[in-house]
């Protein structure tokens, strides 16, 4: 349903633009900015989530999207100890208490000092806690878990998921091709980061595309 009302609203967008009889020359621009938007919405949305009535009483942040989670046990195995805080750190997000969810992954990386999943995961929910910046605190479990095995994918993914978030995205798209390269050839998740990486070199070059042709555009 996010897909057919994200298309929904390009098409009422170009209907609105045409009747206003927009100058032509303009429409390509206008086209690669409504384009940038779709594919921020495909790289980073979350079409599969059921939707919520709003409420104005309390902020409400996004669950964890179900793909990441994937991920998550792929890389980093099921039935282990980290997953008794994983479960309850993504039970805390879903119930938009990111606080309490990075508190939860905080517990687990003071049990057990040595865990890269759980480090790893600890910058994820601090990204979420802070509505997607990436944070020195942030910074520093992504940090963390790599020097506890710069040769795993999975805190280089992870970080690039939260640099993506934080609008930095070709920091993210090199954090994504190490993970790339890091991942056996074998492995479940190679081809989710492939195409992850695919789509962010779409958003990136029509960002490119379309900063340009404003520099470009003659003053109206």
């Amino acid at each position: 349903m996010g897909f057919i009302s994200l298309a929904f609203l390009i098409a009422v967008i170009g209907a609105l633009l045409w009747s206003l009889r927009i100058a032509a020359r303009l429409w390509p621009l206008i086209g690669a900015a409504l384009m940038l938007g779709a594919t921020g919405y495909a790289l980073q949305g979350q079409p599969s989530l059921a939707g919520s009535i709003a409420d104005a009483r309390a902020a409400r942040s996004a669950p964890v999207d179900p793909s990441l989670i994937a991920i998550r046990q792929q890389m980093f195995g099921r039935f282990q100890y980290a997953d008794t805080y994983f479960a309850v750190a993504d039970a805390l997000t879903r119930s938009g208490k990111d606080r309490s969810a990075a508190l939860a992954m905080l517990g687990g990386v003071r049990s057990a000092p040595n865990s890269l999943p759980l480090w790893t995961w600890l910058g994820v929910a601090l990204n979420q806690q802070e509505g997607g910046a990436v944070s020195p605190a942030a910074n520093l479990a992504f940090r963390k878990a790599r020097s506890l095995n710069p040769e795993h994918p999975g805190p280089w993914f992870f970080h690039g998921i939260a640099l993506v978030r934080a609008g930095e995205f070709d920091t993210a798209r090199a954090y994504w091709l190490r993970a790339l390269a890091l991942s056996p050839a074998t492995s479940a998740y190679r081809a989710a980061i492939a195409e992850r990486i695919a789509m962010l070199d779409q958003f990136i070059a029509m960002r490119n595309r379309m900063q340009a042709e404003m520099g470009g555009a003659p003053e109206m």
